[in-house]
């Protein structure tokens, strides 16, 4: 990724935050085989500060869509801490297989998988307590005629892979998910997750700062095949 390509990426900007439009395919930090990441390229977004900007949070390589950074030492411990705190609501679109109910939330605890799969998740009932909220957004049928759903997906809390585990308990598993779904290793849809939208109340006398990614153009022919009767995209 060039600079120019990050900086056309660029959703948000306030002297506290900045908010990037991620791409699905790589990794937001550098992980321990290396590799191009997301971070090796924000020195190209200090616009003047002495400091490159730094995660917030994380989203995963596959994922796409709206990822928080902060400008410096205590913009980022403000932002962690409403994270934290579960002040900053956030929705994903998924493209998942199945038929989901029109709405509902999904109360399971998460854990780690075993000691030898790094981030890899499972529900496990001595695991974190861990809620999603999801409500249909559209339904269709894929090329081979299973039925496919269009969700928003709201994270009450803030586990590793919560989204796809989640979906995945439940019998819908996101579309193209290589771990959890039955999406393959290589080749196929890719993972069809979208952080679509963050609400971040930075400010305390301020309205909440909304920002929302428009779907990459990956996602975009599985959104039509699951559209909604209404023209409105927004959830």
């Amino acid at each position: 990724m060039t600079s120019e390509e990050i900086l056309a990426r660029l959703l948000f900007r306030d002297a506290l935050m900045l908010v990037v439009d991620k791409p699905a395919g790589i990794a937001v930090h550098q992980g321990p085989k290396g590799g191009d990441n997301l971070e090796a390229h924000f020195d190209a977004l200090r616009f003047g500060l002495p400091r490159t900007p730094a995660l917030a949070h994380r989203l995963d390589r596959d994922t796409s869509g709206c990822l928080v950074l902060g400008r410096h030492r205590k913009a980022l411990e403000q932002l962690g801490l409403l994270f934290k705190q579960g002040k900053i609501a956030k929705t994903y679109w998924a493209i998942v297989e199945g038929n989901p109910p029109d709405e509902g939330l999904i109360d399971l605890p998460l854990g780690r998988l075993d000691s030898k799969r790094g981030w890899w998740m499972k529900v496990d009932p001595l695991g974190a307590a861990s809620q999603t909220r999801w409500r249909i957004l559209g339904r269709g049928h894929g090329a081979e005629g299973n039925p496919l759903a269009w969700l928003a997906l709201e994270p009450l809390t803030g586990r590793t892979h919560q989204l796809r585990v989640h979906c995945a308990a439940m019998g819908w598993p996101i579309l193209g998910d290589p771990i959890y779904g039955t999406g393959p290793r290589e080749g196929g849809p890719g993972l069809q997750l979208h952080a679509r939208k963050i609400i971040v109340p930075l400010y305390k006398n301020k309205s909440p700062i909304e920002v929302e990614a428009e779907p990459p153009a990956a996602m975009r022919p599985w959104l039509d095949l699951c559209a909604a009767p209404t023209p409105a995209l927004a959830p």
